[in-house]
């Protein structure tokens, strides 16, 4: 692995003691067997305990990988026949939005998500993952064509949030951002999300209006990044890792909170790890979804999407 996160350094040079030991058994005529396999046990147990019990910033850390899947990762090993679309026939095309159709299952589905790229040169054609306000209104049009031809529409979450410049907020980024979520809350067809990395303020959210939403065991959803809540609340963004403890951003976090529908587990050590893998995990979640909502009208789509909205949060309706 090119990144390795500074508390999984103790299990690396466990690793790579192992394989020394492995290399030195292999060039010589000493059997160094028994003491791998009590080096191996200790690895597991080192796994178990160190992946078992993570910390908030710890999933920060993890969700932010350099290595972790994309959506194009998921599209490739979930869907088949997929047919990428360019432009928001407005302005151009943003290429940290993908969008298209494919098959699930033989079922015809519109996939839709931010994309941001495995290294330096990819990230700035991408824009690290942070749409302008073409690439959601690129991602509407797709959805407005999924609903004319009764689509399931897809949704993979993974953004620091919605680009933030100048040129972004001259052509409409909160009116992008707001006309998404307003349109995404009457679509007729089963809307599934699944934040599979950062869900970074409205930037995730002009995705994230669905009928069910999921999130990768190690991914995270929030107003404000911990940086930017470290400096808003303390005026210091180092410290970033006690905002993490409070925002309640974590997966598990939101299902206590009601937020999210299901935590799909993933690989120990994270996504990354083993991508063929974490797709195994995501599969019959999304099967499970799509059986279930597919089997609604559309009255009772809509009602039972405004009622999962009314049971977020604590307030009177004047």
């Amino acid at each position: 692995m090119k990144q390795v996160l500074e508390f999984e350094k103790p299990i690396i040079n466990l690793k790579e003691k192992i394989a020394e030991l492995k290399n030195f058994t292999e060039d010589s005529e000493i059997d160094l067997s028994e003491e791998i396999n009590t080096l191996e046990k200790k690895l597991a147990e080192l796994e178990d305990d160190i992946y078992g019990n993570l910390k908030p910033w710890n999933r920060v850390q993890m969700a932010r990988h350099q290595e972790r899947p994309t959506t194009l990762d998921y599209i490739d090993k979930l869907f088949t026949n997929f047919i990428e679309f360019h432009g928001d026939r407005s302005f151009a095309d943003d290429e940290a939005i993908v969008a298209g159709v494919a098959y699930y299952k033989n079922m015809p589905v519109t996939v839709i998500g931010h994309q941001r790229g495995k290294d330096t040169k990819e990230n700035i054609r991408r824009n690290f993952g942070m749409p302008h306000p073409e690439g959601y209104r690129k991602a509407l049009r797709h959805m407005k064509q999924a609903e004319k031809f009764n689509r399931p529409i897809i949704c993979f979450i993974d953004t620091k949030g919605a680009y933030p410049g100048k040129a972004a907020e001259e052509r409409g980024q909160s009116e992008a951002i707001a006309h998404n979520l307003k349109e995404m809350a009457g679509l007729s067809v089963p809307i599934i999300c699944i934040v599979v990395g950062e869900g970074g303020s409205g930037g995730a959210l002009a995705l994230g209006v669905g009928d069910h939403i999921h999130m990768l065991e190690n991914s995270t959803y929030s107003v404000i990044s911990p940086e930017g809540a470290a400096a808003l609340l303390w005026k210091d963004s180092g410290l970033a890792q006690k905002a993490a403890e409070s925002m309640k951003i974590t997966s598990y976090d939101l299902k206590q909170l009601n937020i999210i529908d299901q935590i799909i587990p993933e690989p120990k050590g994270g996504a990354h790890r083993d991508l063929e893998q974490q797709a195994q995990y995501m599969d019959p979640v999304l099967e499970q979804s799509l059986s279930l909502l597919k089997g609604y009208g559309t009255d009772e789509l809509l009602e039972k999407r405004w009622e999962k909205y009314k049971k977020i949060g604590d307030y009177k309706l004047l």
